[in-house]
């Protein structure tokens, strides 16, 4: 779970709290219901003989204990789904939301390892990426690295990577200013794989 902020209101930290603890139950509704329905399982399967003229009956009643079990499981998913949306949307509203990307360009052979990002000095966001990350993103995959909250007005956004490329180690930082209006603020940071100097790192938006 997120940490709550210091500056989120006093009604929107309430309803996020009521948020967080619906999800908390309904995950723990779906974890019982798998273990209720195993427990069943197992308590039929110890009592049931191949001899006994309830065989056929009882596994119908197996068939359908599973399928109730797991409609329910299927919605109390759907609900925590919906309710971590909410809690999404409570923690980051969109009228100060700002999220960031990160993407490849080119056909070079970069070979990534990190990524950092700070915004007005602060390190909001790093990630450290596998080699079937790095794939996703040369085959045209977007990573979400951070949401967060921003003001409206002029910032300051910080890119350094590290990574390798054409046999070296490379490591490369470079700063953005960007403005943040009112409504959610989408910049992506792309990393062009067939280039190693300044030109490596670039800001757009999405």
């Amino acid at each position: 779970m997120r940490p709550l902020h210091a500056h989120t209101p006093p009604a929107r930290r309430a309803l996020l709290g009521v948020a967080r603890s619906a999800l908390v139950s309904a995950r723990r509704l779906a974890g019982s219901a798998v273990i209720a329905c195993a427990l069943a399982l197992a308590a039929m399967a110890a009592t049931d003989s191949p001899a006994s003229a309830t065989s056929t009956n009882d596994t119908a009643q197996l068939r359908s204990l599973d399928e109730q079990v797991q409609e329910v499981k299927s919605d109390v998913l759907e609900i925590a789904a919906e309710l971590s949306n909410l809690e999404e949307k409570l923690l980051f509203p969109s009228d100060t939301q700002l999220a960031v990307f990160v993407s490849f360009t080119g056909d070079g052979a970069l070979e990534l390892d990190s990524t950092e990002i700070r915004i007005d000095g602060e390190r909001v966001a790093a990630h450290v990426y596998s080699f079937k990350e790095v794939d996703a993103l040369r085959r045209g995959g977007v990573q979400r690295i951070h949401t967060g909250n921003a003001t409206t007005g002029s910032h300051r956004l910080e890119v350094i990577v590290t990574g390798r490329s054409g046999g070296g180690e490379i490591e490369r930082t470079k700063s953005f200013e960007f403005e943040k209006g009112v409504g959610p603020k989408l910049l992506e940071v792309s990393l062009a794989t067939d280039r190693s100097g300044d030109g490596m790192i670039a800001l757009g938006q999405r």
